[in-house]
């Protein structure tokens, strides 16, 4: 049976869009954001329905106002979570229209031809990174093209590569293309330094801090003049974790300073780096980092000593320990940045 994965799409009875976040679901529905609303003067849409963005940007701070929204208008679509102990939104499978799985939509988009240009950019993009990894059953995609509302005019390409293997060889076949002057061209450093101008004040972050992040984005660039973004997807075999194997138990926010031990699973949403070496507050041994804010995705290596906040959990049950949730409900200021050990 289909795993629900981070970045599926979930369209519900009365129309509204949720993005799938993660991979820790209840049996009776999904965890998810609302992202899209019916809207009369929308710049999305099909046939005559017209949809608005309802996230002004992303960041927990945005996704956790349109609650606010859900509470009054949709509650079914809050969900206090018994085993994360968190308010989140959240689909119940009775209010699901229709699921998107990226994956198989892409293949339909293959199978059945492009019916736009956008589309068609797609299908060629996807086509150069299959033949540079070696491998073309790992694709999918996400975003407006998923659900089927992009304007070809002004949407961007949103591809899904699925497994550690597959996205440690785009990783590196990505640095290689865009060096070779061809049709994908990256981010360039007016471009970087705008993205890092505009989330000052949004992220606990300075901007030489921002910068530094801003050095090791792989997955953006540009396509025949489109903007695309490739984002790492784990598996259904990789997802290892089932609803109630673990309880979370929230003890309040915490900062420290450690020693990235491990980072190979630093690429995925939610990003997980396994530390040590802790010095800050309090006492307890934090085990990992795991970070909900796409920012920190792969921003980090073994061996990096790294600042952080956030709020400090303690996992019982299957893998029992302490972690640290940077960018999760009820962590809006947490972050994680480069830093140094005290003398």
């Amino acid at each position: 049976m289909m795993k629900p994965k981070d970045r599926d799409f979930v369209e519900t009875v009365d129309g509204q869009f949720f993005c799938v976040v993660g991979y820790l679901h209840p049996p009776q529905g999904y965890t998810a954001y609302l992202k899209y609303i019916p809207s009369q003067d929308g710049r999305w849409g099909r046939g005559t329905r017209r949809y608005t963005r309802i996230l002004p940007y992303y960041h927990v701070s945005q996704v956790e106002n349109t609650y606010s929204y859900l509470k009054t208008n949709f509650p079914d679509y809050i969900f206090d979570c018994p085993v994360r102990g968190i308010t989140t939104s959240f689909v119940p499978l009775q209010k699901v229209a229709k699921y998107y799985d990226p994956y198989t939509v892409l293949n339909s988009i293959n199978e059945n031809g492009p019916r736009d240009p956008l589309e068609k950019k797609l299908l060629t993009l996807v086509e150069i990174f299959s033949h540079n990894i070696g491998s073309s059953d790992c694709f999918g995609v996400t975003g407006s093209i998923l659900i089927g509302i992009h304007n070809p005019l002004f949407s961007d390409i949103d591809v899904i590569v699925y497994g550690s293997e597959a996205s440690r060889k785009l990783k590196k076949a990505m640095v290689s293309l865009a060096g070779q002057g061809g049709p994908i061209r990256p981010l360039s450093n007016l471009e970087k330094e705008k993205r890092c101008r505009e989330r000052v004040g949004k992220f606990p972050l300075e901007i030489n801090q921002l910068r530094r992040i801003s050095e090791t984005w792989w997955n953006y660039a540009y396509f025949e003049g489109t903007y695309f973004s490739a984002h790492p997807t784990r598996t259904s075999e990789e997802v290892t974790e089932s609803y109630e194997d673990n309880t979370y138990h929230r003890l309040g926010e915490v900062k420290g300073v450690a020693t990235v031990q491990e980072d190979s699973e630093s690429m995925f949403l939610p990003a997980i780096y396994k530390i040590g070496a802790l010095e800050g507050e309090g006492t307890v041994k934090i085990d990992r980092l795991v970070s909900f804010e796409v920012l920190y995705c792969g921003a980090f290596k073994k061996g990096d000593v790294v600042e952080f906040r956030g709020a400090l959990e303690e996992v019982k049950g299957r893998s029992p320990g302490y972690q640290v949730v940077i960018g999760g409900a009820g962590s809006p200021n947490g972050y994680i940045k480069w830093g140094c050990y005290s003398e």
